[in-house]
């Protein structure tokens, strides 16, 4: 029996900005953690944490690869490794391609961040995409159901592909009203109100994050084009009919 099945688990989290250090405290209800960030005073070493049964990597996918590079020479047999980027199919390979062969990888997705899980995450919806065979996979589904996180697997494409329009719509189209010159509005109605909140729950979202979800998922591409295309779509409309 597995050490993750004997007792409580411990976890190596690697990366302690804002969505490690927002996940920290809910990963301690489940085991102890020793986390590792260079820029932080209170980091364990690297390769105490990366030693961990469960390495969680809490970095952007451009500092991906140099993280697993890094723990790499520390991972133990059959250890855990986690990523939580925002798209899964090129995270994966990435791992893939560094990690040993005695490790196991799983892709996860917290569809919630610093902002949206604030006053708490149960009931928020978290996505499993195994990276290879998992045995831990259906353990970690437990431990995350646990936490009162509404769990859900699927193939890195599939999330990848329902991850164009969700994430990448809302961040294309929240970058574009938020970039608009509005004056005061003091009178505005419902579903105005509606789009401004939608758009500043990403507004504090980072540059990397951004390109990440716009430029990184290959199946955004998609949904630039038919957007691009119904927009000018409607505005040649509109101008046919002025012009008549």
């Amino acid at each position: 029996m597995s050490s993750l099945h004997r007792q409580r688990p411990q976890f190596g989290l690697i990366g302690l900005g804002a969505f490690g250090a927002f996940c920290r405290p809910h990963l301690q209800q489940l085991g102890p953690v020793l986390g590792h960030d260079p820029g932080q005073p209170d980091s364990a070493p690297l390769a105490q944490a990366a030693a961990q049964p469960v390495v969680i990597l809490a970095v952007p996918v451009a500092r991906l690869a140099e993280a697993a590079r890094a723990i790499a020479p520390h991972l133990r047999p059959g250890a855990l490794v986690v990523e939580v980027c925002s798209i899964k199919t090129h995270p994966l390979a990435v791992l893939r391609g560094i990690l040993p062969e005695h490790v196991e990888l799983l892709g996860t997705h917290p569809l919630f961040g610093p902002q949206s899980g604030r006053d708490g995450i149960e009931g928020l919806r978290m996505v499993l995409c195994p990276g290879r065979p998992s045995p831990r996979a259906r353990l970690a589904a437990r431990m995350l159901r646990g936490l009162g996180l509404a769990v859900v697997q699927m193939t890195p494409e599939d999330h990848d592909r329902q991850m164009a329009w969700v994430q990448g719509l809302t961040h294309l189209v929240a970058r574009l009203v938020s970039g608009l010159d509005m004056p005061a509005l003091p009178h505005t109605t419902a579903s105005f109100d509606h789009l401004i909140r939608a758009t500043a729950m990403v507004s504090q979202d980072s540059e990397a994050l951004f390109r990440t979800i716009t430029e990184d998922n290959p199946f955004v591409a998609e949904v630039k084009a038919q957007l691009l295309e119904k927009a000018s779509a409607l505005f040649e409309k509109k101008a046919v009919q002025l012009a008549a």
